[in-house]
């Protein structure tokens, strides 16, 4: 977070602030030279030893008013004339010069925290769309937990509508764009040709608007690149074709699960217990999707279970292209670009089958 300040400080003061500091450098050369040329002429009569360098160092240690008084004018003409200026104009420049790093360090932050600044992440999470604080504040929390994203992930919040960055979310180091996200300056200004992930959130929970904005934003982030993986949330089932033929890569449809925990609560009292520990990667254990690795052709089921469970995993199934296979018999033969659908304390690379 600090070295982003100081690089909106950089940059203000390249595009804003030139023409000030360019007048600051200037007067406080002068001075300088002034301190330095007049001590020697009017304190070199009575001190024949003084050298250019020592009326430097007079001159810079009067402007900064540390005053070690190793050198000082002796002569009435010296004190009139070079420490009076050195003194008052000096310390006129400092103070000019400390309000425009001041104003300038204020007006970056400022920015920052109102998403008018722009970014050069890599390998970055966005997060587009502002529902709430608790939503996305949770959703950060959760990826952070796993070691797919880390601790440490660079997050950004895009969003057209939020005044300014909650507190929560700065402490947590979550950036801020402001801007519409289906436009292409927006999309710049966080940088998302080179972010690793992109969520779409429902802006308005409800509002029947939401899924055609989100369809929308996917449209405008995969025109500009394909690399991003895309997880889209949307509220009417006959929206998740339009999202996929928008080229999102996954799709979250709320009502339609919103409908089975009814369901399965109504059922299965619960089930929603055991599913939030499942789901949450801030507790308990967890469901994961890992590659599978298999050595000689026609490895069975079996051979994945007793590799799952040297891992502290517990193999429920596999994930075959588009199809969830689970509760497999021991002899179902595995394949190559199978994914082990897992129950484990942590994410393992992949389940490597010899």
């Amino acid at each position: 977070m600090m070295l982003e300040v100081i690089r909106k400080f950089l940059q203000g003061l390249i595009r804003g602030q030139m023409a000030a500091w360019l007048r600051i450098v200037l007067l406080l050369c002068f001075m300088l030279i002034y301190g330095t040329v007049a001590f020697v002429y009017f304190e070199g009569e009575q001190n024949p030893d003084l050298t250019w360098r020592d009326g430097l160092w007079y001159s810079v240690v009067t402007m900064t008013t540390v005053g070690y008084g190793d050198y000082f004018p002796k002569s009435s003409c010296g004190r009139l004339f070079v420490g009076a200026p050195l003194m008052f104009i000096g310390i006129g420049l400092l103070g000019y010069a400390l309000s425009v790093v001041a104003a300038t360090l204020v007006t970056a932050k400022s920015k920052e925290l109102k998403g008018m600044g722009s970014f050069k992440m890599d390998g970055h999470l966005v997060i587009i769309n502002f529902p709430g604080l608790a939503k996305v504040e949770r959703l950060i929390t959760e990826l952070r937990h796993d070691s797919s994203v880390g601790k440490e992930a660079k997050v950004i919040l895009i969003d057209e509508d939020l005044q300014e960055l909650p507190p929560e979310l700065i402490s947590c180091g979550v950036s801020f764009v402001r801007g519409n996200p289906t436009r292409d300056e927006t999309l710049v200004r966080a940088n998302i040709d080179k972010a690793r992930h992109a969520i779409v959130l429902c802006k308005t929970p409800g509002a029947p608007h939401s899924d055609s904005l989100n369809v929308t934003i996917t449209l405008a982030i995969e025109a500009r690149t394909k690399k991003i993986h895309t997880v889209v949330e949307c509220l009417d089932p006959c929206t998740e074709e339009l999202l996929k033929k928008a080229g999102c890569d996954r799709v979250v449809c709320i009502s339609r699960f919103d409908a089975h925990f009814i369901s399965q609560e109504m059922l299965n009292p619960g089930v929603q217990d055991v599913m939030d520990e499942l789901l949450s990667n801030t507790f308990g254990q967890q469901i994961y999707l890992s590659p599978i690795s298999v050595g000689p052709p026609g490895a069975q089921f079996t051979r994945l279970l007793a590799v799952c469970r040297e891992n502290h995993h517990l193999a429920i199934g596999i994930r075959r292209g588009g199809s969830i296979l689970l509760n497999l018999t021991p002899d179902f033969t595995v394949e190559e670009n199978d994914h082990a659908i897992t129950i484990g304390p942590k994410r393992v690379g992949s389940f490597a089958l010899s």
